[in-house]
């Protein structure tokens, strides 16, 4: 049995999206604004996945690093920047051991799409945030996204249409437990070729919300917080906003 979770959903991972080069204006707008503002040029990636995320910062202009702890996204990372022509150093780290692994300090790390949800408890989220801290210079940014925030975790909601093509459906069902949730993940494939369903899923013990993320990040000494709602820095409304972004100084 594979000691990587993400082994199977590596490849299904990118079927979340467009194509691979293609992102969001806003987010990229989001990104630029904020290293701008703080002089950011060395950026890490410490849950890169499949490398949406560094082809978009590399996009920018950064010099962008990459890690992860799943080796099937490494992998899968390294394919997808190939063929794009996009050369960044990829490193197997887990995000709570960054400074025993990496030397650089950066400007920025970024830990992006709830990855941070895998931690199972607040000891262990302070101990990832610690760590990210670790390796940031003085003055230095973490930069945090998160689907699940208070609203929804308020209101629960149980089916949510993820994609929706001619020839491919993905539908979340989500299951919620006390503190954390599962996701299951079902792909319908409808075309000439395929008519057959995937199912898999990803559970997290435990949700932070907004009040956890401050209180967490405060406790590994991060110096400020702030909080939006949308990648045009509306800020976070726990009744209204339907994401999560938080940004914290060393």
């Amino acid at each position: 049995m594979s000691s990587d979770p993400y082994e199977r959903f590596a490849e299904r991972y990118d079927l979340f999206f467009g194509s691979f080069d293609e992102h969001e204006p806003k987010k990229a707008a989001f990104f630029n604004e904020l290293f701008t503002h703080h002089k950011v040029r060395r950026v890490l990636d410490c849950a890169c996945g499949t490398g949406r995320d560094l082809h978009l910062l590399h996009s920018l202009g950064y010099e962008v690093f990459g890690s992860d702890i799943s080796p099937a996204m490494l992998a899968q990372a390294e394919r997808n920047l190939a063929s794009h022509h996009v050369d960044v150093p990829l490193e197997q780290v887990d995000y709570r051991e960054l400074p025993l692994n990496l030397a650089t300090d950066f400007d920025a790390v970024v830990c992006l799409s709830s990855a941070f949800f895998e931690m199972p408890d607040e000891a262990e989220l302070q101990r990832a945030f610690a760590s990210m801290r670790g390796v940031l210079r003085d003055g230095g940014v973490l930069v945090l996204t998160a689907g699940m925030c208070d609203r929804t975790w308020r209101e629960k909601p149980r089916f949510i249409p993820e994609i929706n093509r001619g020839d491919f459906t993905r539908l979340f069902v989500i299951d919620y437990f006390d503190r954390g949730a599962r996701f299951n993940v079902v792909d319908l494939h409808h075309n000439d070729a395929r008519k057959d369903m995937d199912v898999w899923s990803i559970e997290y013990e435990h949700v932070y919300l907004r009040d956890d993320i401050e209180k967490v990040l405060k406790s590994a000494e991060f110096s400020t917080c702030n909080f939006y709602g949308s990648y045009e820095f509306q800020p976070y409304d726990r009744e209204t906003s339907g994401m999560l972004i938080v940004v914290a100084q060393r």
